[in-house]
């Protein structure tokens, strides 16, 4: 029955079928349901970002997620939308929780609700 029947049956979904946007957020390609991970904060992209560093963060941070989702089953845990309309959810890939994995890698930081000060001088990843 193979990976397919998981996503039928086990509601998993393959790392293949994941967009990685940035360290904390993607999009389910075969829906077009974009993720936004409830636990964690990571740098922003592009225009998003307020710095040079920042920039910089994100990119390895929006790297290492991509490796995490590579070749995974990942759950999605719905916990409502955020004010863009994205999924918030809690993510869990082959059942290690992303959110977790994505901290102890140095990509990211708890969720505070506020996003952190990744041009600032106390940053720590």
């Amino acid at each position: 029955m193979g990976l397919i029947a998981l996503v039928i049956i086990g509601g998993l979904i393959a790392g293949s079928d994941i967009r990685v946007i940035d360290g904390d957020t993607f999009e389910v390609l075969s829906t077009g349901e974009r993720v936004r991970i409830e636990n964690i904060d990571t740098p922003e992209v592009g225009g998003r970002s307020e710095c040079r560093a920042e920039r910089q963060l994100a990119a390895l941070a929006t790297t290492y997620a991509e490796s995490l989702f590579e070749g995974a089953a990942v759950e999605i845990e719905r916990q409502g939308e955020d004010r863009y309309g994205r999924t918030l959810a809690r993510v869990s890939v082959d059942g290690r929780d992303f959110g977790e994995e994505m901290i102890a890698g140095g990509y990211a930081v708890t969720w505070t609700g506020r996003t952190a000060d990744w041009c600032g001088a106390d940053v720590d990843l």
